[in-house]
């Protein structure tokens, strides 16, 4: 969830938002926000009990603390594999560790915080950019309703970072945001374009959905 998003809900309702993180291959959660400790907005929180969460490299290494890679989870809640589908069950599941597809880190506490997928990761020319990290910078302004970020084919960096937005009036301009984004990112960060839309694509969950926005492009 985005942090603005949650700081925006516990202000109107008087409530505390505790996340947490889970997955259906998982019997669903792997970790949440311990409620005997300090909470922290924006992560997952820490490792259930009986379940092991860590990031690793491409080599399949453990990474270090605030270091991003791939998160793996193992549990006796992990499944035993998809059914009928024995290629696909390799490929997730190896040595008993389940390779989720998310991007994550783990801080010196023990709290991990989720990245982006594996799969949605920009590459500008040879810089990674995350379009989650490009997402909460624009959820902090305070016209933006809705936002998500992908790449798109560029002929010279080989991506570049295309928003999509949802703003909460007509007046607010691309330059605007384009200038707000240059004040919080790295140069290679900043969006190439932004496109305002009256509402993002979404599945029954209400999950943006980041892959029809693509397509979109795309067809273009």
């Amino acid at each position: 969830m985005p942090v603005a998003l949650l700081k925006g809900f516990e202000q109107k309702f008087k409530v505390i938002v505790s996340e947490g993180y889970g997955l259906s291959e998982a019997s669903p959660v792997t970790c949440f926000n311990p409620l005997d400790r300090p909470r922290k907005p924006g992560s997952i929180g820490t490792s259930i009990m009986n379940v092991e969460n860590k990031i690793i490299n491409e080599l399949g290494e453990e990474l270090p603390v605030n270091q991003v890679g791939e998160l793996i989870v193992k549990g006796p809640n992990v499944m035993k594999g998809y059914y009928k589908m024995p290629e696909e069950t390799a490929h997730a599941i190896r040595d008993g560790w389940l390779f989720t597809g998310d991007l994550a880190r783990k801080d010196e506490d023990g709290y991990f915080y989720i990245v982006d997928r594996k799969k949605d990761m920009i590459l500008v020319g040879g810089y990674n950019v995350y379009p989650r990290e490009v997402e909460e910078v624009l959820y902090d302004h305070e016209a933006v309703v809705e936002v998500a970020v992908l790449g798109v084919p560029d002929p010279n960096f080989g991506e570049a970072v295309k928003c999509f937005v949802v703003v909460r009036n007509a007046e607010v301009t691309e330059k605007m945001l384009l200038d707000y984004c240059k004040e919080h990112l790295a140069k290679y960060k900043v969006p190439s374009s932004i496109e305002f839309l009256e509402e993002l694509p979404k599945n029954t969950t209400g999950k943006i959905l980041r892959r029809a926005l693509k397509d979109q492009v795309l067809q273009k």
